[in-house]
């Protein structure tokens, strides 16, 4: 959720400009979040509320959200059982956010940024990861494999960016974040730090910052189909393919990454090179527009992956919400597992369209099946959303 919200805002921050009327609704969900942060930094002095909801008795049910019955067990990290991870991308959610309401709510952005400075404190002052303090609260949802110096890393770099204070370069100069993974995602933060970082050295001219653009330009030549360093597998249809899960995940937050990075080049004309491929903001759009251009339908399925756009989209989402019947069309509650055999089970499309949402995605064959209980590629996620907005506002207002 963090996570989400700290990719909704940098997308808002890049690219608000060009987002019309849908300005003021990235705000208002970056606001939604950001409000319940503020909750979970300040209920109780020293913990901070991370979790609700005990996944495996949640997921032993299929109901609607307004029917659940199931225990509200809440969830915490606190000095004797740390969680670095969770506190690092909160920190930078509430910086990358304060930012973005700085020009519209002085007030708002302040409380923001100081909960933002208070939060990271915790996460330096208190390390571990939060998977090895909540156990199976976290794993193996939400575990976090790649530990938490990718979340020092990047809730630094944001507060780098929100105070402008040179301790955070400091201290990130002490972490040795040198990782150069080929992905970016809610557990994986270094591409995006690095991107974030090399911004002061392309943008700013500022050479102090030029590892982090080495770093920067190292990672988008693992991702480039044509350079002699990628480490990336492409479908036969075009689309970047990282894992079985929830694929299009990697595909939006690195196109996210890919857009937000030829924006800085295209401010200063700067090129690089990947070995003896000479790279331009241009080589990284077409790719960028590429991966776009797949998941809105231009694949070999001619299914759009964003549902209700389009003709042929996923009509059998796995969504609780979106595949039983709404409370106006049956006011009783099916409980805690009445609805798996009516409507999980079920080949019949979802009565209620989740308009927008982007699902896991094809295989690596390009293929979709469209199943309910194939999860893996047909359940949606908010961090899949928040990243591909940057872009969708970058290619819509190219056009014009």
């Amino acid at each position: 959720m963090a996570y989400t919200t700290t990719m909704l805002s940098w997308n808002t921050l890049e690219y608000g400009k060009r987002m019309g009327p849908q300005l003021q609704n990235a705000r208002a969900a970056i606001r939604w979040a950001t409000d319940y942060f503020l909750k979970c930094a300040n209920a109780a002095p020293n913990k901070l509320f991370v979790g609700v909801g005990e996944p495996n008795a949640d997921h032993k049910c299929w109901e609607r959200p307004e029917d659940m019955d199931t225990v509200r067990s809440v969830y915490y990290v606190s000095p004797s059982n740390p969680g670095s991870d969770v506190a690092g991308e909160m920190a930078a959610a509430l910086a990358a956010a304060s930012l973005v309401f700085r020009s519209v709510d002085l007030v708002y952005s302040k409380k923001l940024l100081g909960n933002a400075v208070k939060v990271f404190r915790f996460a330096v002052q208190y390390r571990g990861s939060y998977s090895d303090s909540l156990g199976s609260a976290a794993c193996p949802f939400y575990c976090s494999y790649s530990s938490y110096k990718d979340e020092l890393y990047w809730g630094a770099a944001w507060l780098l960016r929100a105070t402008n204070d040179i301790s955070y370069l400091h201290f990130i100069n002490t972490l040795g974040a040198n990782d150069v993974p080929d992905l970016f995602s809610w557990d994986n933060k270094y591409a995006g730090a690095h991107i974030l970082m090399a911004r002061i050295s392309v943008v700013g001219n500022d050479n102090r910052f030029d590892s982090f653009r080495q770093h920067a330009e190292d990672f988008v030549c693992k991702i480039l189909p044509n350079s002699p360093y990628t480490s990336t597998q492409y479908t036969k249809g075009g689309l970047i393919y990282k894992l079985p899960e929830e694929n299009l995940q990697y595909v939006t937050s690195i196109t996210s990454l890919l857009t937000t990075y030829a924006k800085y080049m295209a401010s200063k004309k700067h090129t690089f090179n990947c070995g003896s491929l000479l790279v331009s903001e241009k080589t990284i759009r077409i790719l960028a527009k590429r991966q776009v251009d797949y998941i809105l339908g231009n694949n070999p399925m001619k299914m759009s992956y964003m549902v209700g756009y389009g003709l042929n989209y996923p009509r059998r989402v796995h969504h609780r919400g979106s595949s039983l019947p709404s409370l106006a069309m049956h006011p009783q509650s099916f409980g805690c597992d009445g609805g798996f055999q009516p409507f999980y089970y079920t080949a019949n499309a979802n009565p209620n369209i989740l308009v927008g949402a982007i699902v896991g995605g094809p295989n690596q064959n390009d293929f979709y099946p469209d199943e309910r209980t194939d999860y893996s590629h047909s359940e949606p996620a908010t961090y899949i959303n928040a990243a591909i907005v940057g872009p969708l506002a970058y290619f819509d207002s190219s056009n014009h």
